[in-house]
């Protein structure tokens, strides 16, 4: 009991220490607005209406999801911003979609922006994060049964799923924030901040497989 009193102390000193490091990276690097292409993605629907999703199918779509996203200046009086946010939630939470989560790349947007729903929390509420990164991954794996919009009419198991994450990210308000997730919320943060890097779900099922082959061939 004592063992398991110091772990989770170690746990949160090593976030918040990494939280306020990272930060400080992170902040030079940021960009302050939507390209030309972007703003007319955003402002060709209402703030209300969702935004076509992009899909791996699509020899365009695919390029542009294989790309990395930009960190960007968090205004919380930037009206575009706002508007691309509600946009972004009306997507996952479409019909059409029906998701736990969606990146703004999926849309088109190359901007670090996820929307991710909280199955950990009461009410299970969407939420929006801004700049979100994972500073560190537990060793403890978890098997997660996957599947994502931009890749329609597939699911399969991913294995090496973190169980707990720990992320910083951006408010709305601005406010920069650290956190640590775990379980299936966890699986649904680390998905979405894959999109973020450019890499998709499949690409765990093929290092996976590559594994798997090297070994039993040894």
């Amino acid at each position: 009991m004592r063992m398991k009193k110091y772990l989770f102390i170690w746990l949160l000193v090593m976030l918040f220490a990494s939280c306020s490091t990272t930060k400080s990276l992170k902040a030079t690097k940021k960009t302050a607005v939507f390209t030309e292409r972007e703003k007319q993605l955003i402002l060709s629907g209402k703030s209300d209406q969702p935004m076509r999703v992009w899909l791996i199918t699509n020899k365009d779509d695919s390029t542009l999801l294989r790309k990395r996203s930009a960190f960007f200046k968090v205004d919380k009086n930037d009206t575009l911003l706002q508007i691309f946010t509600k946009r972004l939630l009306a997507t996952v939470r479409d019909s059409a979609s029906r998701g736990v989560g969606i990146a703004a790349p999926q849309v088109g947007i190359l901007k670090r922006i996820i929307w991710v729903q909280r199955l950990d929390k009461k009410g299970v509420p969407f939420e929006v994060y801004y700049n979100p990164v994972i500073t560190k991954y537990t060793e403890k794996k978890q098997d997660v049964p996957e599947g994502c919009l931009s890749i329609p009419n597939f699911r399969a198991t991913t294995k090496d799923r973190s169980y707990a994450v720990f992320i910083q990210y951006d408010r709305p308000t601005g406010e920069h924030k650290c956190e640590m997730i775990e379980a299936f919320t966890a699986a649904i943060f680390q998905h979405e901040i894959d999109h973020l890097n450019g890499i998709l779900f499949i690409d765990h099922l093929l290092k996976e497989a590559k594994y798997n082959i090297k070994h039993k061939v040894e």
